[in-house]
This record gives structure tokens, sequence and C-alpha cells, in this order.
């Protein structure tokens, strides 16, 4: 199995309900209540944090309107409150009743508990008005579980001119596969392993469940038709899953 991931098991094919269940579960890390063991995310919510602000600049200045559906209780949604508090952002942040009672009440932070996009009074509050919407290490689990295309017309429906939407941290298991099929995907792995073995890769197989380039451009395709701009973009060389995850970038002109 390529890159230790019999390690991630225990947070495959989690749901809402799964999330709800780790997050009241003390005996867990904050990183571990959102599905990542230590390894893959301790220590790296600074350089992903920049990454957010690189592809919204919005998130850099100062009293914009910004929406985080499914931040979690982790310390990357940590660093991103003080962050959005330190810009004087008005910050709606919308996941379980569990996970948002982990995370501290801040003026102009507004806790939403939804299974997001079941929250109506989002839409009629803040349709048309938003400047950044942040949906990180979520999207897949949207494609598992629920409708991923009411989720994003949904929230295409949210941003205002000039407003950008970024799913961030797809695991595409297509550009997971070319990885790990190239000479640098084979060295990372038996790095990894400490091992010759060289990983199998078996490309057009239908793999029900995972995001592949075919959804990857569909949501991309969907967005344009409906008038938005939008872009498969790559992650920062120096996140934790660069080399087998990838960014969705939505840009309503």
């Amino acid at each position: 199995m390529p890159e230790g991931e019999d390690k991630y098991a225990r947070f495959a094919r989690l749901g809402f309900d799964d999330f709800r269940a780790l997050a009241a579960d003390d005996t867990l890390t904050p990183n571990e209540k959102i599905g990542f063991p230590e390894s893959y995310r301790a220590g790296k919510e600074a350089p992903i944090l920049a990454d957010l602000i690189a592809k919204i600049p919005a998130l850099a200045r100062t009293n914009k309107r910004v929406v985080d559906i499914g931040p979690g209780c982790g310390d990357l949604a940590r660093l991103f409150i003080d962050h959005s508090v330190r810009q004087e952002h008005e910050l709606v942040l919308i996941d379980s009743e569990e996970m948002l009672l982990r995370l501290p009440d801040l003026p102009k932070v507004k806790k939403v508990a939804a299974y997001y996009p079941q929250c109506p009074e989002i839409f009629e509050e803040y349709a048309g008005r938003v400047d950044a919407i942040v949906v990180y290490s979520v999207f897949q689990y949207v494609f598992a579980e629920g409708n991923a295309w009411d989720f994003l017309d949904r929230s295409l429906s949210l941003l205002a001119p000039g407003g950008r939407l970024l799913i961030g941290d797809i695991p595409n298991i297509t550009k997971r596969k070319r990885f790990f099929a190239s000479d640098t995907g084979v060295r990372f792995h038996q790095a990894f392993t400490q091992s010759n073995e060289v990983p199998r890769m078996d490309f057009n197989v239908l793999e029900p469940g995972n995001i592949d380039d075919s959804v990857v451009l569909a949501v991309v395709a969907r967005a344009r038709m409906a008038g938005f701009d939008a872009y498969v973009v790559p992650q920062a060389e120096d996140l934790p899953m660069a080399n087998r995850r990838e960014d969705i970038l939505i840009v309503r002109p």
C-alpha cells in the first residue's frame, strides 16, 4: 500500500456523523478529530494558510466577508480564525455543533451548526455578498456522501462580484496515480517505506467513491457554464500532500 496509507485507514470513508463522533472523542488530538494523523498535518498549518491567502487575496485585506465551510476543530481552523480576527473580517464558520464547540467564541466570528448546504438562513442573509469561501479538505466527503453539484451551485450563489471560492486539498486519485507511477513517486514511496517496493498503479479503472480527473474537470466546467471563471491550480510545494492533491479556484467576474 503506497506511502504508508495503512496509517490513514482509520480515517478513511468518513461521513458527517463520523466527524461529529471524532470531535467528541477526547482521546484524539485536534488533527485526528478532523481525520488526519498527526504526521499529515502537524506543523503544516502556516504554509497551508499562506497558500490560501495567495489564492484568495481578499483574505490578506481587511473587513471582508469570509465563509469557511467545514473548518473542523484542528490547528488550521484556529490559525485561520486568528488571522481573520486580525484582519477584522466577518467570518462565518459552518460545521457540526460538536466541531464548532471546540473553537473559540470571538467577536465577528459567527458559528452556524449545520450540514451544509442545509442552512437556508445562510443563503437568505449572504447570497451574492461573500468575498471569500474556503472549503478545505472537505469536498471528498461531500462527493462520497452528499450532493456535490448542489454543494457547488449553492456555494457559487453566495459569491459577491470579484469573490473567490477555493475548493482546496482535493485528493484526486488520478493525480495520485500519476505521481506514484513516476520515477519521483517511486523514490518517494521507497524512501517512506524503507523498501525497494515499486507501487503498482492501474489506470483507466473505475474506482467508485473516489474523486478523479473527470470529477475535478467537471466541477470546473459546471462553474464556467454558470458564468464563473474556474481553474485547477496546484498546491504550494511545501504543503504536506501537494504531490497528490490539488485545488479548484472559482472566481465570480
